[in-house]
């Protein structure tokens, strides 16, 4: 009932020290230069000598393939690796105003096109006509251009003004 069972490691873990079974190893020194083929037990006391580990780094290979170097030091490095993808996935924000959108409902639009742009986020501003206020687009256009001007110390004009039917839209990205 009670058999001895060898550690087992799992696949995407990598042996290290004295859990390396197989012999002989194909050992690379911790400056990256070859040392050729040696024993396990050999290779286990060239990296105690050097002070470090001796880590199987190609377990598929014939021999395996053991590098010689500070395995908490690699370990922190690869954790780090993996911590670096997690960037800002850059949403895009929309904010809609028509011509004759009040002063003060276009300022509490404007803040909170702010704060989108200051978390990275790009900020699409659309003028949106009904009915006979297609008769005045410099109005809308003079709404969209006051919303430029109020955001341009925290964004930059990606794309101009541009009137799509009824519609007037203009993407702003953070600077």
């Amino acid at each position: 009932m009670g058999k001895w069972r060898r550690p087992v490691v799992a696949p995407d873990k990598q042996r290290i020290n004295e859990l390396i079974r197989v012999s002989p190893v194909r050992v690379i020194s911790a400056e990256g230069e070859q040392l050729g083929v040696l024993e396990t037990k050999d290779a286990l006391e060239e990296a105690r000598r050097a002070g470090l580990d001796l880590v199987e780094v190609a377990s598929n290979e014939k021999p395996p393939v053991c590098r010689i170097m500070d395995y908490g030091k690699y370990k922190y490095q690869q954790k780090k690796r993996q911590h670096k993808g997690h960037t800002h996935q850059t949403k895009i924000k929309e904010i809609r105003v028509r011509p004759k959108t009040g002063e003060h409902d276009i300022n509490v639009k404007v803040s909170r096109a702010r704060e989108f742009l200051q978390h990275k986020d790009k900020v699409i501003v659309t003028v949106i006509f009904r009915g006979r206020e297609m008769a005045h687009i410099e109005e809308g256009r003079r709404v969209i251009n006051g919303v430029i001007a109020q955001l341009e110390d925290v964004s930059k004009v990606e794309s101009p003004p541009v009137q799509h039917g009824r519609r007037m839209n203009c993407t702003l990205a953070p600077k």
